[in-house]
């Protein structure tokens, strides 16, 4: 019997060892991994260049107190910088630390400026930022707030419907103590929803209207997963505030908020920290995956397979229509909406070797790793279009 709290519904499988988009069981089972942790693993299981990296630093110095300079998280700082939108970078260790520090920056920033009560989010309901005690009542989700309460106070919510280019009710929503908009530019637990790019310049233009904070929630869906580097650049938009972690650790523990010199202007010495946030381990790492990543050539060849792909994907929907209602995503953060039942479809999905996992709206989640090779691509494909086809008996 497990000690392990049941807060997982946990599939009754366990792995002994993983090599790029494969898993291997203790029996040797080999799968075809295309949830890599939940689009965390980037570069697939025991890559070489990240296990060099982890090696190397892990004979010098792990872990030092932020308060003192840490050079790795000055390098890895500095090229975030470089590369985005942003002036200033703090480091964490997750997803959800990330978007709880994006919101006390939003909220420090109009404290700093003298206006301590302008400090509501706006965000869209049924989202997710995280599964801390703030993040959950910024993500609006009845399932995940329930039995959580009291209430935590300063958030507010629009409706996301049919992809509109604006939102229901956007204006009428934004008070005087609005602080910021915060929103996953494509939503990952709600559905693999893209906000359209003529959302985002909305939003934009509502932010700089009403003078508040625009914040872009890239923790799915950043760092290279759709074939840029961020999401949101294809719409040629420039947010306040950006967290991240996943895909930036490629499976090692970061997170990170990326801010403008404005947003950042009210975070001073003691505002906010983190005792393993930025250490020497996690930055090496960070930069190695950068490294990878962020290379023009590598983000085209995602481009260049993810598109390969959805147009795949798009011929088994064309063909099993009553079982796809539709392909969902861009790059490799792709949703298959069934009509049929997800639990069992992932089920037989897996019975034929491949790992996927759910998302809401009866979604299939399909992540996977960034340097995922074209024949094992294929092979997702033969299994999806094996169980549709048994299902279209």
């Amino acid at each position: 019997m497990s000690s392990l709290a049941k807060n997982y519904n946990r599939r009754k499988i366990s792995f002994k060892s993983g090599k790029g988009s494969y898993l291997f069981t203790n029996k040797g089972k080999k799968y075809l991994d295309f949830v890599q942790g939940i689009a965390v693993n980037s570069l697939g299981h025991s890559n070489p260049s990240l296990i060099n990296a982890i090696y190397n630093q892990s004979k010098k110095v792990w872990h030092v107190s932020n308060s003192f300079i840490i050079p790795e998280g000055e390098k890895l700082a500095k090229r975030l910088t470089k590369k985005t939108f942003a002036d200033y970078v703090i480091f964490q260790n997750s997803g959800t630390e990330a978007t709880e520090a994006a919101i006390k920056v939003a909220r420090r920033y109009f404290y700093s400026i003298g206006k301590p009560k302008k400090n509501r989010i706006l965000c869209i309901k049924n989202s997710f930022h995280g599964r801390t005690i703030a993040a959950i009542y910024a993500s609006g989700s009845k399932k995940m707030t329930e039995g959580f309460g009291p209430k935590v106070p300063g958030f507010d919510h629009i409706e996301f419907r049919n992809f509109q280019p604006r939102f229901p009710n956007l204006r009428g929503k934004i008070k005087n103590n609005t602080a910021a908009i915060m929103v996953e530019t494509i939503m990952g637990e709600g559905g693999i929803k893209s906000i359209p790019d003529k959302c985002l310049k909305y939003l934009r233009k509502i932010c700089n209207e009403k003078k508040i904070l625009l914040i872009l929630d890239e923790v799915q869906c950043g760092i290279g997963r759709t074939g840029d580097f961020f999401a949101f650049e294809k719409s040629k938009v420039k947010p306040d505030i950006v967290p991240i972690a996943k895909g930036i650790g490629g499976g090692f523990p970061i997170g990170a908020v990326l801010m403008t010199k404005k947003a950042a202007s009210g975070m001073t010495a003691g505002s906010h920290g983190s005792t393993f946030g930025g250490n020497p381990l996690a930055m090496t790492i960070g930069s190695r995956v950068f490294d990878i990543i962020s290379n023009k050539k590598f983000l085209k060849t995602i481009k260049k397979n993810s598109k390969y792909f959805h147009d795949q994907l798009n011929k088994i929907q064309k063909k099993f229509p009553k079982i796809i209602k539709e392909v969902r995503g861009r790059g490799f953060l792709i949703g298959l909406q069934l009509y049929k039942d997800q639990t069992n479809f992932i089920k037989d999905l897996m019975k034929n070797k491949l790992l996927t996992i759910r998302a809401a709206e009866n979604v299939i989640r399909i992540l996977p790793p960034l340097n995922v090779k074209k024949n094992e691509i294929n092979k997702a494909l033969k299994i999806i279009n094996k169980v549709c086809e048994n299902l279209n008996k």
